[in-house]
């Protein structure tokens, strides 16, 4: 049985990465907030965004730090979405003037575009084959021009890891998968690198719409 699959009777890791991430909010807030091991790689993002005053959807925003703030900080206007409603609430009442929803991101459909979109650290929180419903909404909610940066695991599979002592579930397609579903949905890949040790070991995209 794959890691992420529901069990007999019952729901599978995959399912429960919501309530985690709601019941243990603050403890995870404490830890994110102290690390911001990927500045190098938002400063590139940022850099790239075709406005000095950018639009920015922070898709599984968590509690607005550090990846929200930096932006928020640099001129930016953020949007910023995550499944747990404790998270959101933290980002309300940290960055009043920038919106906070909470939502599930595989419904996403706010009617609006942005010149910079952001996936990190959570599309990979969703099973394979959710994700590959994410691309058309990435390329929906982005204006010309726009960039998008996401983290991703390095092969097709399933992986369960822990925090606070409870199962968390990470999904992934492989390289090729990822690289058809950018094109196919208009982007460019400008930058991919598997484990970056200067980053914690994450695996990164960067894509331009073309």
């Amino acid at each position: 049985m794959p890691s992420g699959a529901k069990r007999p009777g019952g729901r599978g890791p995959a399912d429960l990465v919501v309530s985690l991430y709601e019941a243990h909010a603050d403890a995870w807030d404490e830890i994110r907030r102290r690390h911001f091991l990927e500045e190098a790689w938002f400063d590139r993002f940022l850099a790239l965004l075709p406005a000095v005053q950018a639009s920015i959807l922070d898709i599984g925003c968590g509690a607005g730090e550090p990846v929200a703030r930096h932006c928020i900080e640099r001129g930016h206007r953020v949007t910023g979405l995550d499944a747990a409603p404790a998270l959101v609430g933290l980002c309300q009442a940290r960055f009043q003037g920038h919106d906070w929803l909470a939502g599930d991101m595989r419904t996403l459909a706010l009617g609006r575009t942005f010149d910079g979109i952001i996936a990190w650290n959570s599309l990979f929180h969703l099973p394979p084959a959710d994700q590959r419903g994410m691309f058309p909404i990435f390329r929906r909610h982005a204006n010309p021009k726009a960039v998008l940066i996401f983290t991703s695991g390095t092969g097709h599979g399933e992986a369960v890891g822990t925090f606070q002592g409870e199962p968390l579930y990470h999904g992934s397609l492989d390289v090729r998968e990822y690289r058809h579903l950018l094109e196919s949905n208009g982007f460019d890949v400008i930058s991919h690198v598997m484990e970056d040790p200067d980053c914690g070991g994450a695996t990164i995209w960067v894509a331009r719409l073309a």
